[in-house]
């Protein structure tokens, strides 16, 4: 099987991270659908710029920007992502963040998360990557994430587990274009009407 050709400008931009506190390997981007790769798309929408917006079935998160344009990055999306629509806010972000499963992972698998009930230790296996942001809806935690993972195969699908993911290059672009208070729209289904505008 012949490999695709991948330009050069993605091979730079999936290239290895230097300067975490815990390596950042290469993505293997023969294993992502070329469409989920970031990329600057045509986007009209009623959302301000700044906005981030999440597009559950079509896979694609965009970060709303000026003229009629987004950023648009590839998600895969858990089954906690699929549990919540509408709007909330990043209240804070964290860099090589811990992560916790929760008792309904817990008493899902007891063998698997329970030994990590009390939260698992930032680094290259921690399942939420080397950032994440965690919204908040009306001063409440929705327990929904945009993080990061080492999954590339899983961008683009809908996987088991989890919320929204990035890929871990993508995730660290992201956070560093977004502040605290940033407003997220999420949508699901029949709701998601950007899956019918011309990307370009």
């Amino acid at each position: 099987m012949v490999k695709p050709l991948i330009p050069d400008e993605y091979l730079a931009m999936y290239g290895a991270v230097d300067g975490e506190a815990f390596p950042v390997a290469a993505t293997d981007l023969t294993r992502v659908e070329p469409q989920f790769l970031r990329r600057d798309v045509a986007y009209p929408t009623d959302q301000p710029p700044g906005t981030i917006v999440v597009d559950t079935e079509a896979r694609y998160l965009y970060l709303v920007r000026e003229n009629g344009r987004a950023l648009r990055y590839g998600i895969g999306v858990g089954k906690a992502g699929l549990e919540f629509e509408g709007e909330a806010v990043v209240q804070y972000k964290r860099q090589w963040p811990r992560w916790t499963p929760t008792q309904d992972m817990i008493a899902r698998e007891p063998e698997r998360y329970g030994p990590l009930a009390a939260g698992m230790e930032p680094g290259v296996m921690n399942p939420l990557g080397p950032r994440a942001l965690y919204l908040f809806k009306d001063g409440k935690d929705t327990l929904y994430r945009i993080h990061g993972t080492t999954e590339a195969w899983t961008i683009g699908k809908a996987v088991s587990s989890g919320c929204i993911r990035l890929l871990n290059q993508d995730i660290i672009d992201l956070y560093r274009r977004v502040p605290n208070g940033t407003r997220v729209v999420v949508l699901q289904g029949e709701n998601a009407v950007s899956r019918q505008l011309p990307q370009v």
